[in-house]
């Protein structure tokens, strides 16, 4: 496409001589410019991905694929459904959870919370508390008198194990004074750390037993969690629990129903990040434009001369063409390169400039995560490479085509 005449005049032109230096400094700002927008909108997305799909790791290993719901309050005949649901292809377990908002309070700190009620062989199950301990052990999960509770909440209430965590639920028991709220203190057994603030902040755990005593609800329960194979496809997985709960009078949530409106949020702000950062690489386009107009203007006279002696026109714009297209592609790639090093090491950086400046860059209580993650989808770099080299020449098009359409007779006639 582009011959040996047309590469060696386009190499001459991008090395700038005495009195080019100025056009040849606008090509320089361009390629930082594209380079830069390049590498900022690789990082952005990948940073958007790792946060979606971190925080959709963690709410569904604590939360569950999909919960059922009894028609009424509580579940009685848990068990047998239990057992009916685990059966399914698809589903890896399914967990009895007695589930109540406590006002947690120890010493001074008072703060609103959740428990959960659960066996301990289904707390095991759950790896990202049972895999996390920082303290304690779940052996001693069993009995009425044992609690689990977060790393935040130890450290903001001054726990530690085998201290004295008080629950206050407010649906106690009716007098003629009015209700008194139910009350009562367990001992931590363990600590958790999650990984996510919100959760360490606000979960405990208790036997199962203890819970169904605490919320007055003996043999029942308030939902049951369920784990899935794909969590990404549970919505092939829903029907199929209804179908075999269908004589039971329960109702089936699946996480795109409890948290679509988080999710579409974040997805939402994901999209609106993709189009504002592509205008970076907009305007290092319109730089591009720019100097390639300058550098056709300042070699008027030597496209003039190129054409007496016999270039096309084609000629000449495939010479501009490869000027402009040098920029954007070595723009692009270096862009490209710096991108996915900072987003593989990008928890380092972020360490690093922590220890620097003395500031909290992530904080865990703001964005819920305790790490600043990143996760590179190459389809979406590849995206990003594509519409960076595009955009990088379409903006050669216009300049290319003005040097083409010179005319020598005028160019040279006041030489």
């Amino acid at each position: 496409m582009f011959g040996a005449f047309e590469r060696a005049i386009a190499g001459r032109y991008l090395r700038a001589r005495r009195g080019e230096r100025f056009v040849s400094v606008i090509a320089i700002f361009s390629l930082v410019g594209i380079a830069l927008g390049v590498a900022t909108l690789i990082i952005v997305m990948s940073v958007m991905n790792g946060f979606k799909a971190d925080l959709l790791s963690r709410i569904l290993g604590l939360n569950g694929d999909l919960s059922i719901y009894g028609a009424g309050a509580t579940i009685g005949d848990y068990d047998a459904i239990s057992k009916r649901v685990s059966h399914l292809p698809e589903v890896v377990s399914a967990s009895p959870i007695v589930e109540g908002q406590v006002l947690l309070s120890a010493g001074s700190y008072s703060a609103g919370g959740l428990v959960h009620g659960m066996q301990q062989s289904d707390l095991r199950a759950l790896h990202e508390i049972s895999d996390n301990i920082r303290e304690g052990s779940l052996d001693a999960f069993q009995g009425d008198d044992a609690v689990v509770i977060g790393a935040t909440l130890a450290s903001r209430a001054g726990l530690y194990v085998g201290a004295r965590l008080t629950l206050v639920s407010p649906n106690g028991a009716a007098t003629a004074f009015g209700t008194i709220p139910r009350v009562r203190a367990y001992r931590v057994v363990a600590i958790f750390d999650a990984g996510v603030s919100d959760y360490n902040a606000s979960y405990v755990f208790l036997p199962m037993q203890a819970a169904q005593v605490f919320f007055q609800i003996p043999g029942a329960v308030s939902l049951i969690q369920v784990m899935t194979k794909t969590p990404e496809d549970v919505q092939r997985v829903t029907p199929q629990i209804r179908q075999a709960l269908a004589s039971d009078q329960v109702r089936v949530m699946d996480w795109t129903q409890s948290n679509n409106a988080f999710f579409g949020a974040v997805q939402v702000e994901q999209n609106v990040m993709f189009l504002i950062l592509t205008l970076i690489i907009l305007v290092a386009a319109f730089n591009v434009i720019s100097s390639l107009i300058m550098m056709v203007k300042d070699k008027t006279r030597d496209i003039a001369v190129l054409r007496t002696i016999g270039a096309s026109r084609g000629a000449i714009m495939r010479i501009f063409l490869m000027c402009g297209a040098s920029v954007g592609v070595t723009g692009t790639l270096l862009g490209t390169a710096f991108g996915i090093v900072f987003c593989l090491n990008i928890e380092r950086i972020r360490q690093w400039l922590q220890s620097i400046t003395g500031t909290n860059l992530f904080n865990p209580e703001v964005y819920y995560l305790e790490h600043l993650p990143a996760q590179l989808q190459w389809s979406e770099v590849t995206q990003v490479i594509v519409m960076a080299l595009v955009l990088s020449l379409l903006a050669t098009l216009y300049p290319s085509w003005r040097a083409a359409r010179t005319d020598p007779i005028e160019a040279l006639r006041h030489e």
